[in-house]
């Protein structure tokens, strides 16, 4: 009696997989399409009056059944830093402003350009870096696997060929970029909106990469520009002391704020003395701290209260003398390991002091 059982869910299981062929939305069938016809007056009744001027002709509508796609044109991303375009303009064309770091626009797009070639390992069939003109080999900006042809026809890769220019202005500060399609060949129609849409994607590409190398570059700066170059030395006293050859003013403003993201509680700021009084407190790690990089690094000192003084050394740098909660100056051992903890800290973390 109970081996239906099983056929009844398989059953049910088959119809709510299906459940788009079985209930078939009739809303757009041609058969539902209706056009007004005039109000038809009974035989007894006269017929309404219809002022001429306002009479308008019965209307029909060809319904295709066939699905259309229609597709706007492609927009240019303005996601990369210093980057815009002009809202008239018809072509596939950004413009770059130079950004700090950057020493010559022109050579960090070239650069860009043949990065992202050879990301689609795309060979070029020109290069004229005097004109700024990258003429591509035959390559498929658009690939089969990201589209749906998995449950259609087997569709095969249309091949392009693209022209990048770049023309920068005569100061130099600024660039534009522009892409255009020169050979195409694929099964589908090459339309001017195809046109503009494969040159878009590939002018994007190349923004997008862009943005990724600057950000890259930002970070480079950071770390050259925050206090990595701290070392062992002494101060003035002769005390064991981180040292870096930055002024006193610009450690001693920020040097409490980098303390702040290691864990420490600024208890006291002494501007006179140049003496900082913190509370360290080892930070507590989780796995997903390694993940999302949130992770602090651990310094080699025990929890508790410390002293840093902030001094003018006689070569004209700065010294950091660290002392603990009954002001004695930690020994140099400790101070070694803390060099290179802070050291570590500021690389990883790009931060500028």
């Amino acid at each position: 009696m109970q081996y239906w059982i099983p056929k009844a869910l398989a059953v049910s299981v088959l119809v709510s997989l299906s459940g788009c062929s079985v209930f078939i939305n009739k809303a757009h069938d041609e058969r539902n399409y209706r056009t007004h016809e005039p109000v038809k007056a009974p035989a007894s009744l006269s017929q309404p009056a219809q002022d001429p001027v306002y009479k308008m002709d019965v209307g029909q509508y060809d319904n295709n059944p066939e699905a259309t796609n229609y597709r706007p044109p492609a927009q240019v991303l303005t996601i990369a830093k210093g980057s815009w375009v002009e809202e008239t303009d018809k072509q596939a064309r950004i413009y770059f402003d130079k950004n700090d770091g950057i020493a010559d626009l022109d050579e960090f797009l070239w650069d860009t350009i043949k990065s992202v070639l050879a990301d689609n390992n795309a060979g070029t069939s020109k290069e004229d870096k005097l004109l700024g003109i990258i003429e591509t080999d035959w390559y498929s900006i658009i690939k089969t696997e990201e589209g749906f042809w998995w449950w259609g026809d087997e569709v095969n890769d249309d091949l392009e060929k693209f022209r990048f220019t770049i023309e920068e202005k005569s100061h130099q500060r600024t660039a534009s970029l522009r892409v255009e399609l020169i050979d195409f060949k694929g099964d589908k129609t090459l339309t001017d909106l195809l046109k503009q849409q494969l040159e878009v994607r590939a002018l994007n590409q190349v923004v997008s990469e862009f943005d990724y190398r600057y950000r890259q570059l930002e970070v480079d700066m950071r770390k050259r520009q925050g206090i990595i170059s701290l070392e062992m030395g002494f101060d003035n006293k002769g005390n064991a002391a981180l040292v870096t050859e930055q002024s006193y003013d610009a450690v001693f403003d920020r040097f409490s704020g980098f303390l702040e993201r290691l864990s420490f509680s600024i208890v006291e700021i002494n501007p006179d003395t140049g003496l900082i009084t913190a509370d360290y407190t080892k930070p507590e790690t989780s796995v997903w701290d390694s993940i999302w990089g949130d992770d602090v690094a651990q310094l080699p000192i025990d929890e508790g209260q410390y002293q840093i003084l902030v001094s003018k050394t006689k070569e004209g740098g700065t010294s950091l003398t660290w002392m603990d909660d009954k002001g004695e100056t930690l020994e140099p051992g400790t101070m070694n390991g803390l060099q290179q903890a802070l050291e570590a800290a500021l690389i990883q973390r790009g931060i500028k002091i």
